[in-house]
Formats: structure tokens, sequence, C-alpha cells
């Protein structure tokens, strides 16, 4: 959990770098999309199910997702959100730390089943409306696509919108 003041928690999912770019997008059809993608960065995704799919690249760094929103615009389909996947919760709590003294919209998310996984996450609303996700992978794998935050963080900052906190994560309107 990212708990301020606990001791850092390291990721279990292994990257080269530090840090690595998480993009999320909304597909229509997940096997036209996969396949485009398979061919666009010449690998298989690490994940798939019937509802979601993860391409992990190494290079470059990007851990970028296919969602399946059947009600998306056929052209072009918005992004739902862009995203840093980090190694460590402290480097979570930095920058969290540096978005509240500059008065930014945040809020935090603790062990938050998202995108079949388990992650400590924190959200930033830039001055367009474009969110961005920070978050440390505590538990690779999960269940369910996702999971309605259990309870705020004594931490977090209150959501900007009020739907953002009943929504499943990458749902339509999870980043809206």
């Amino acid at each position: 959990m990212l708990v301020w003041g606990s001791t850092m928690t390291i990721s279990p999912v292994s990257f080269a770098t530090d840090r690595r770019i998480h993009i999320g997008i909304a597909v229509r059809a997940l096997d036209a999309s996969v396949a485009f993608y398979r061919t666009l960065f010449d690998q298989a995704p690490t994940k798939l199910r019937a509802d979601y799919a993860k391409f992990e690249v190494a290079e470059p760094p990007v851990n970028f997702t296919l969602n399946v929103v059947p009600e998306a615009p056929a052209v072009p389909p918005p992004a739902q959100h862009f995203g840093i996947q980090l190694k460590d919760t402290d480097v979570l709590k930095a920058v969290h730390e540096r978005a509240r003294a500059a008065a930014l919209d945040s809020r935090v998310e603790d062990a938050r089943t998202c995108c079949y996984a388990v992650a400590d996450k924190v959200w930033l609303r830039d001055p367009d409306g474009h969110q961005w996700e920070l978050f440390v992978t505590l538990q690779a794998d999960a269940d369910v696509h996702s999971l309605p935050p259990a309870e705020p963080s004594p931490t977090a900052e209150p959501p900007a919108d009020p739907a953002d906190v009943d929504e499943p994560c990458c749902a339509p309107t999870c980043c809206t």
C-alpha cells in the first residue's frame, strides 16, 4: 500500500529502466487491434484476456494496453490515459509530494485492482484534462480486470470528479 512513511516496496514486474511510459487505449475490436500492435511492436502480447491485451515493449520502453470499450468512437478512438510505470513506491511518493507542492489535481489509489494486476497509483490531470497514471505494480496478475476502490486512502486528495470514485479502472468514463 502507498502508506506514507512506510518502507519502500519493489515491484515484481521487471523492466530495464527505472521508469517506462504506460499508454492505455480504448479499442472496439480486440483481435484486430492485437494483430495490428503485434506487427507494430514485433512481439506477442505479454498478457491477453477476452477484453484486454498488454504489450511490454523493451524498445522503446512502454507498457501498452488495449482495453475493449465497444462504445468507443470509430474515428479517432480517444486515449483513455497516459502513464508512467515506476519500480518502487518511494519514487511514487516523491511524485505525489511534488504534485501536491505544485497544487496539481491529483488523487491516490492504494492497492487498486486494475487491468488484471494490483498497483498503488497516483493520478494527475493536466490542464487540458488528460489523465496521467503513475503506478507501482504490487501484484503482477489478478483474476479480474478491475474492482472499484475499496476505500479512499487517508492521504488521498478528493477526486476532481465524483464519478472517478465508483467507476472501475479503464471504464469509458474513467479518464474523462
